[in-house]
């Protein structure tokens, strides 16, 4: 069995050090504390004010974030997440002249943050707020796809080609995580199909999802397979999204 990771220790017990100290402390009072050299404990302060675990003040000095408090709450709201977005979501639209949407996940539920028309002129419905069931839609898989949370019993089904057993579910979300994309044909509604990617922050964490739909016909070939250029316009616009999030990721 592999042991610790020593960089993790370190960053643990700096964490640990500065949430106890009441006081801001300096690279050489971090490394005397904890026994490490000033290269180190600089080369580790500097990454946990990177990921906002750490601030550093005027006078140099480190202390414990206050954003500590709420890791367990989402580090970009949709607000933020559809303001990095706009921009890659009409330039997405306009490439593949489908409809876009935005969506992150909220109590299991794909949640459309963000929505832009295929740009024709046929009559759409704007379905910004729209809840979607996530395991019957590519946004919905890309999102549980990254969830701690997994699939269990038996899904509702929208179509005849809705996925409704669990395990069936489990599987198609391991691909979808290997490959970096998801596709649903006909799951959500008959005659429609969609294909999306993972938007990531800068800690590499799936906050949202992007995605293209319509008519399956001309999102799919006779065989269910993305007709050419959708996935990697799809992952282009996920990926140049998350790079304004700060996500490093390729």
């Amino acid at each position: 069995m592999p042991g610790p990771i020593q960089s993790i220790e370190r960053a643990a017990a700096v964490l640990r050090l500065l949430s106890g100290a009441g006081q801001g402390l300096g690279v050489v009072d971090v490394g005397n504390a904890l026994g490490l050299a000033k290269t180190t404990a600089h080369g580790i302060l500097r990454t946990l004010v990177d990921v906002g675990f750490v601030e550093q003040d005027e006078a140099g000095d480190y202390r414990a974030s206050p954003g500590l408090a709420d890791l367990g709450r989402p580090r970009i709201d949709a607000n933020d997440l559809r303001a990095h977005a706009v921009n890659w979501a009409d330039s997405l639209a306009s490439r593949t002249g489908e409809s876009v949407k935005l969506a992150t996940l909220v109590d299991g539920r794909a949640l459309v943050v963000h929505h832009v028309f295929r740009p024709d002129d046929s009559a759409q419905e704007l379905l910004t707020g729209t809840s979607l069931p996530a395991h019957a839609c590519a946004l919905g898989k890309v999102l549980l796809a990254s969830a701690p949370v997994r699939p269990r019993g038996r899904l509702s089904a929208l179509t005849a080609r809705t996925t409704v057993e669990a395990a069936a579910l489990r599987r198609t979300l391991a691909a979808v995580r290997e490959q970096g994309w998801a596709l649903d044909v006909e799951e959500l509604a008959e005659g429609t199909a969609g294909i999306a990617a993972p938007v990531r922050d800068r800690g590499g964490l799936v906050v949202g999802a992007v995605g293209i739909d319509g008519d399956a016909d001309r999102l799919v070939d006779t065989r269910g397979r993305p007709r050419a250029g959708l996935v990697p316009a799809v992952r282009q616009a996920a990926r140049s999204i998350s790079r304004g999030l700060g996500s490093r990721a390729d």
